[in-house]
């Protein structure tokens, strides 16, 4: 039988794509089934669905750690005749490798059911207000997480959370956050001093008087998300005790909770995670089962759905838009259903406990924190039983409130129960992109704002899909946001959003 030597290189790397498809339609098919364990999925399939998850996940990581993958690599990597995205690819290829090998099976597998059992755990305990009943689960997740950590530091050469930070965002380092974050403490604090100060010489906005019926904010959010140019031939929206976005670009689910006493707080996490979305669509069809295909890193994720949800869905021009539609859908009657009453609502800043709902100034204060702690947790200097605590005084020194229960505190997110440990600084580099990308558009293309008010997001989207979708993991995210704006990330661009924004 011919080994991998005894092939021209250039068969290998085909074959190699053949391979890596298979092993992205097992991710894609455990992607859609963790998305309906948090949708439609009986409290009763939990243990079914973990054992589901954990086999999938091992079939795979078989797949990627076969004897031969590394030999394979190295006769692709040494063929002259690839063109730059196979050339790409094959960087990819054996970046995931590398990450992949680093783990044994076993450890996988552990650690696979730990998240399963700790993230459904969880769905309850935030309900139950009951830390106690998650503590043991959690416990798990981080000490499986922290011997995850210490091997692919090992491989990678680099320290234990910076190999968690790789996967979500490949090449980041906590050098580089700690530098970004750094810029962003010295001039937050007392921006959202200024702010507050400037805002409460104004008179509150006027709010319409609820309930508001799921069922017509879904109306609304349909519409919303058709303008925003999302098909709903190959995606759905449903509920879920977390917003986000799952599935496959041919298949891509999201979910929002509708709030019946509140009529933005639903809608804007439908927007926040169509821009995700939007952003999967539009990845590079060629190359949709192919390490190259995939998204660029979380920062680069996060910056599409905070793009929409905070650059543009906050701009006067869409809310323009926006407030009539939810008026006639609603049928509301008074000044709280002007565009003038919408739009003060959106830009409403205050000291607020829950990060999904937080104002995008106060936003990176609560993602500072969870950066912090998580840290923290990997590096031992912190304990589980101690988190709660440790929240409550980071909320009390960076915002200003200290949560009154564990609900509206450590419990309130999903990713350290879920794993998701290295995920929270992206959301932060996330905004500061977005602002980056939105200014460089608008230079671009200075109709889009006129557009936005007449609910059509085209000419935005025929922006970013050639500077950010289709250019999948060819370029690293650096590379992509200094293609499209001419220059590195830049946390000044960011302030002076801000500052024009909401002191203008």
């Amino acid at each position: 039988m011919a080994t991998p030597r005894d092939v021209p290189s250039r068969d290998v790397y085909m074959d190699l794509e053949k391979r890596f498809a298979r092993m992205y339609l097992i991710r894609d098919a455990a992607t859609l089934l963790e998305w309906d364990a948090s949708t439609f999925m009986p409290d009763g399939g939990a243990q079914a669905r973990a054992d589901q998850m954990a086999t999938l996940r091992v079939i795979r990581h078989e797949l990627l750690t076969d004897a031969a993958m590394g030999e394979r690599l190295a006769s692709a990597e040494a063929c002259a005749d690839l063109d730059e995205w196979e050339r790409a690819n094959l960087r990819e290829m054996r970046r995931e490798w590398i990450h992949a090998t680093a783990v044994p099976a076993a450890l996988v597998e552990a650690r696979s059911q730990a998240v399963s059992a700790c993230e459904m755990r969880w769905r309850t305990a935030r309900r139950a207000n009951d830390f106690a009943g998650l503590r043991p689960l959690l416990e798990e997740v981080v000490r499986l997480t922290r011997e995850m950590a210490a091997a692919k530091s090992q491989s990678l050469g680099v320290s234990p959370y910076d190999a968690l930070l790789d996967e979500w965002e490949p090449g980041g380092r906590a050098a580089d956050i700690d530098r970004v974050f750094g810029a962003i403490e010295s001039f937050l604090p007392s921006l959202v001093e200024r702010v507050l100060a400037h805002q409460a010489r104004r008179p509150a906005p006027d709010a319409p008087r609820g309930p508001f019926a799921a069922d017509r904010q879904l109306e609304l959010a349909h519409r919303l998300m058709r303008a925003m140019g999302f098909d709903f031939a190959h995606g759905r929206l449903d509920v879920s005790a977390h917003p986000f976005c799952a599935g496959i670009p041919e298949d891509v689910r999201i979910t929002t909770r509708w709030d019946e006493s509140d009529l933005e707080n639903g809608l804007f996490s439908v927007i926040h995670e169509t821009g995700h979305a939007l952003y999967e669509r539009g990845l590079p069809e060629r190359w949709r089962r192919q390490p190259v295909g995939q998204a660029r890193g979380m920062s680069t994720h996060e910056s599409q759905s905070l793009l929409w949800e905070m650059q543009v869905a906050r701009s006067p021009e869409l809310v323009s838009w926006l407030a009539p539609l939810a008026r006639e859908i609603f049928g509301g009657e008074g000044p709280a259903w002007d565009a003038e009453a919408m739009l003060g609502r959106v830009l409403r800043v205050e000291r607020s406990l829950i990060r999904v709902d937080a104002d995008e100034v106060t936003y990176p204060l609560h993602v500072i924190l969870r950066y912090r702690l998580e840290r923290a947790l990997i590096a031992g200097d912190l304990t589980i039983a101690d988190l709660p605590g440790a929240f409550d005084d980071g909320m009390h020194e960076l915002l200003g409130v200290r949560p009154p229960n564990v609900c509206d505190g450590a419990l309130q997110d999903i990713h350290w129960p879920a794993g998701m440990f290295g995920y929270f600084p992206t959301y932060t580099l996330g905004a500061l992109t977005a602002a980056q990308l939105y200014a460089a558009a608008l230079e671009a293309n200075p109709s889009i704002p006129a557009s936005l008010a007449r609910g059509d997001a085209k000419p935005l989207t025929s922006w970013l899909v050639p500077n950010v979708h289709a250019l999948g993991a060819l370029p690293s995210a650096p590379e992509i946001l200094v293609r499209a704006t001419g220059r590195p990330l830049d946390p000044e661009v960011f302030r002076r959003h801000l500052e024009r924004r909401y002191l203008g």
